[in-house]
This record gives structure tokens, C-alpha cells and sequence, in this order.
């Protein structure tokens, strides 16, 4: 287990803060029925949103209960999350190390995040936060690579993560195996589309991305012309012309065992 953050989040998110928040995808508003239904959330319920980075999954949780505290490492992510969500309690931690009360909390949401701290420790952590039985939300938005030109897109990004975790290594899932902390409960899938231009739903979006965000601002517009080169090439369209970017979301859910 590492006392810090990995370097691609430390500096990619610091960096791209701002941009994190107006280009990365919301989420479908199924999660909602999810979290009210599978993780059996109440106005009553007191949750954490653990690595909240800059609160775009708070609108969701907040249709759920009010009792949010949302927990993450790095200052800029806050900074911009309390720029949208004023009201909601913070506390600047790691995911391992969070200054709240023991058997506390009904459930703890890590969307788009566990797989930065997808270890022992932080699983330990999330246990000792948990009221008995309660519940373990992971959420993440996918890229939907079935279509032709988000698999070209996914292709050519490929060639820059390295040792960058990911969802989609399937790394993060390791955790749970032989650990006697949680028990799977359910996946649950759905669909969305981003709507917008091709520049700010597809280009500025992807320049989001930890690893691509660390990278000298001259590499970065090289790899941005890339991106509309692709989308022009499979679809025909430009940087300004609208696109809907097609996501797949995927919900697992986690019970404590007592």
C-alpha cells in the first residue's frame, strides 16, 4: 500500500481540475432507482462519496439523502467541487486514512475512483466506516468501445497508459479476493450518450484523463488534432459539429460482512 497518490492522479488531476469537471460524463439516471432500490438508501441514510473528486456524482446522491460527506485526496478536486456543491461537507483524505467515526455510515459510493485505491488497506478502512450489513457502491462511466470510433479512439490511448490503473484491467478486482470484508451482492449495467460538440464531448474529454493530462501542453494539442482526425475519419464530423458519445455504466454492489 502507497501513503500517496499514484503520480498520473497526483499531477493528471491537479492539473486538470477545471477540466475534469466540465467534460467528464454525468451519469444515467437509473443510478438513482439503484441506489434507492439495491443499496437501500433513505433520506435518512449517511453515506460517504469516497474519492469525490470534483462531485459529479454528488447530484445523484443527493436525490438519495442529504447526509453526504465527501472525501478526497487532492485540494484542486475540491476546490471545484465545493464551487458546485457549496453544501456538502468535505474532508481532504486518503482512502485509507479517513477521520470519521467507526460503524458510522450506511454506505460509502466510489464512483469512477476505487481503482486508484483498490487495496487492502483502504478495503479494511471502508469496513471499519460501515454500519453492520450496510452497503459498498463501485460506479464507473465506460467508453461504449463496440462502436467503430471509440474503439479507434480507446486504441490510440492505449498506447500511453503504462502502469496507469484502469477499470478495464479488471486490477482492481483482485482486492476481493480472499478477504472476508465484503460479500458481492450484484452488477448492475446501463447505457448513456454524452451529448455535445466533438471538441469539448469527445477531444477535451479525453485530455481529461490522468495520464494525458500530465503530458506538456504541445503534446497535448497534437494528440487532440488525433482525436478529431479519428471522429472525422469514421463519422464525418467536426471539432464543432455535435456527437453523442456513447457510455456504458457500469454499478457493483458490496455488503459488509460483520
Amino acid at each position: 500500500m502507497t501513503h500517496s497518490l499514484h503520480p498520473a492522479a497526483q499531477h493528471g488531476f491537479r492539473a486538470a481540475a477545471q477540466l475534469y469537471q466540465q467534460v467528464r460524463p454525468n451519469y444515467p439516471q437509473e443510478i438513482v432507482h439503484w441506489l434507492l432500490e439495491d443499496l437501500q438508501l433513505t433520506e435518512q441514510s449517511q453515506i460517504i462519496d469516497l474519492g469525490s473528486g470534483t462531485g459529479k456524482f454528488l447530484d445523484y446522491l443527493k436525490q438519495a439523502t442529504p447526509n453526504i460527506i465527501a472525501v478526497e485526496p487532492i485540494a484542486e478536486m475540491l476546490e471545484q467541487l465545493k464551487i458546485v456543491h457549496p453544501e456538502v461537507q468535505t474532508q481532504q483524505a486518503f482512502s485509507h486514512d479517513i477521520l470519521l467515526n467507526s460503524n458510522s455510515f450506511d454506505a460509502i459510493l466510489c464512483a469512477q475512483s476505487f481503482h486508484w485505491f483498490a487495496n487492502i488497506e483502504t478495503l479494511t478502512e471502508i469496513h471499519r466506516l460501515l454500519k453492520p450489513k450496510a452497503h459498498l457502491g463501485l460506479v464507473w462511466n465506460q467508453r461504449d468501445e463496440t462502436v467503430d470510433w471509440v474503439k479507434a479512439l480507446a486504441d490510440l490511448i492505449a498506447q500511453y497508459e503504462e502502469d496507469v490503473p484502469r477499470f478495464h484491467s479488471n486490477e482492481w478486482q483482485n482486492v476481493f479476493q480472499s478477504q472476508n470484508l465484503f460479500e458481492f451482492e450484484s452488477k448492475k449495467v446501463f447505457v448513456q450518450n454524452q451529448i455535445g460538440t466533438v471538441e469539448n464531448v469527445v477531444s477535451k474529454r479525453l485530455l481529461s484523463t490522468s495520464f494525458i493530462a500530465t503530458m506538456p501542453e504541445a503534446q497535448q494539442l497534437l494528440l487532440k488534432a488525433e482525436f478529431e482526425k479519428i471522429v472525422e475519419k469514421f463519422t464525418g464530423k467536426k471539432a464543432q459539429d455535435q456527437i453523442s458519445f456513447p457510455y456504458i455504466t457500469y454499478a457493483f454492489h458490496f455488503i459488509k460482512i460483520d
